[in-house]
């Protein structure tokens, strides 16, 4: 089956600065896929690449088998959902009037709104003016127009930008269901610890290079992420600290207190050890934490490159169009 989106060397300038330099990546069909980077690193660049709103510098894009760039792409775009990160709707209609205009535009089956609608949680606002909504509401509603057609690819910019708890654990929700029937989701998000848990892999750019490509675990074994596991003792750990296996771990073990002590233990690893430790004298408790995404961000930032001819892409788009 072939992947849902690719990119070939992807390149993106604005005169003399450049907004992405040199992409290459894939992501496969009915995959969870988190774009992430700091603001300016050409998140959203990319995504107006995928949906062919701007063409690329050089390079190659394919996505859902096309060129962005062609007629026949024009036409398969209806196969694609798109939330962007600011939502801005007609304050006079309803939100059942703008999913109905919204549908008629795209061409999607008509009826879908009140389905739509009640599925983003907003039946009961369904007929009420736009601009009486809040700024979460409106979020759903964008959440809504981007469902229209069932597409195959979905794209969502700080989809949760706005919402509550309760309506971000529904939009998750509403992610896995849509993995689970096949769909592809690309999410871009600064909210790492929430995005964590339903990613499948991830692509981190910095400075518009891509810095870092594959799973959660490939990543975190190539940035050398290791669990980090507390045990404490009802006395002294000394004997544990005397033991053999200790030395070959990549780091020393580090005291925080007298009787608690810390490791940092490879994956690989953390079924041996945890052997050695039910061995121990005085064991009280063991607790392992594993490697997080916020921490795997902030190691593969803080170690590639900067770069002082980079901008905001956004910016850059909006002196483009104006």
């Amino acid at each position: 089956m072939p992947n849902a989106i690719e990119f070939a060397e992807i390149t993106k300038r604005y005169g003399a600065a450049t907004a992405l330099d040199g992409i290459s990546a894939h992501i496969p069909p009915g995959q969870v896929v988190g774009l992430l980077g700091h603001n300016g690193a050409g998140k959203t660049t990319l995504m107006k690449l995928a949906l062919g709103l701007i063409n690329p510098t050089n390079g190659r894009a394919c996505v859902l088998g096309l060129a962005p760039n062609t007629v026949e792409f024009r036409e398969a775009r209806s196969r694609i959902g798109y939330l962007p990160e600011n939502v801005a709707f007609y304050g006079n209609l309803t939100g059942r009037e703008i999913i109905d205009y919204l549908a008629r535009l795209k061409g999607a089956p008509a009826g879908e709104a009140g389905v739509l609608l009640e599925r983003v949680g907003l039946a009961a606002a369904a007929d009420r003016r736009i601009r009486t909504y809040s700024k979460g509401m409106r979020q759903r509603v964008g959440l809504a127009q981007a469902l229209l057609g069932s597409p195959d690819l979905f794209l969502f910019d700080e989809p949760t930008t706005g919402l509550d708890p309760s309506a971000t654990r529904q939009f998750f929700e509403l992610v896995n269901q849509l993995r689970a029937s096949g769909k592809t989701v690309v999410i871009s998000s600064h909210l790492l610890a929430e995005l964590e848990p339903h990613l499948d892999s991830a692509l981190i750019l910095k400075n518009g290079k891509l810095v870092a490509h594959g799973t959660i675990a490939q990543m975190y074994d190539a940035a050398g992420l290791a669990d980090t596991i507390t045990i404490r003792f009802s006395g002294k750990p000394n004997g544990l600290l005397r033991e053999a296996w200790i030395s070959t771990l990549p780091s020393p073990p580090r005291m925080r207190g007298p009787s608690v002590v810390e490791l940092d233990v490879p994956q690989a690893r953390k079924l041996d050890v945890m052997r050695h430790l039910m061995g121990s004298r005085n064991l009280s408790d063991i607790v392992v934490r594993e490697p997080s995404l916020v921490r795997l961000y902030t190691t593969i930032s803080s170690a590639a490159p900067a770069a002082s001819d980079k901008v905001n892409s956004d910016e850059q788009d909006s002196r483009r169009r104006a």
